[in-house]
């Protein structure tokens, strides 16, 4: 019988080390993915994401299920880079050449090559907003956290994470239309 994230928490917590591992397995990737698009390479990626396992387990005990596991793990790993950003003044902004190097996974070579190209425009453009709203963005639709979630893991209210996705939106879509208007 498979568990759920809730369920896999009660049982590393009884000391079933499979279950941990079943836990680590089921959101590895995730939390990496998300570390990396906010740290912007794959060392500090790595780094951070061992730092909010850590923390995770630290914290492990103490998990009272208010909230889903992803939004409790998604709130450790956020506040982990956040700390890490203020404590070494890390550079926030990447070039578009390095959206260049690290293209999406779709299908056909056509549709990635297109996608690939708009992929960059949109998270360069994503890239310039200012911090709250890039990482409410991030966590809501990269990491497909529901608003809840994703107001729990920033610490605000829900309501500030629906003003924030408007206003993250309305100046993405100035920029990309400003953008198509230029001569090429």
């Amino acid at each position: 019988m498979e568990l759920d994230a809730e369920g896999l928490v009660k049982a590393t917590c009884g000391g079933d080390e499979a279950a941990a591992g079943r836990l680590v397995e089921l959101f590895y990737e995730r939390i990496y993915a998300f570390l990396r698009r906010l740290a912007g390479n794959d060392e500090d990626a790595a780094d951070l994401t061992q730092r909010t396992f850590s923390e995770v387990w630290e914290a492990l005990p103490g998990f009272a299920g208010r909230s889903s596991v992803a939004s409790w793990m998604h709130s450790i790993a956020y506040h982990i880079y956040a700390d890490w950003r203020r404590a070494d003044s890390h550079a926030e902004l990447r070039l578009d050449e390095w959206w260049a190097e690290h293209p999406g996974r779709d299908a056909g070579p056509d549709e990635q090559a297109t996608a690939s190209d708009m992929a960059a425009v949109l998270y360069g453009a994503v890239d310039r907003l200012e911090a709250d709203l890039r990482e409410t963005v991030h966590l809501h639709y990269y990491q497909e956290l529901t608003l809840a979630e994703t107001a729990e893991a920033m610490g605000v209210a829900t309501s500030t994470v629906k003003y924030r996705l408007r206003q993250a939106l309305a100046q993405l879509q100035k920029r990309l239309a400003d953008k198509q208007t230029l001569p090429r």
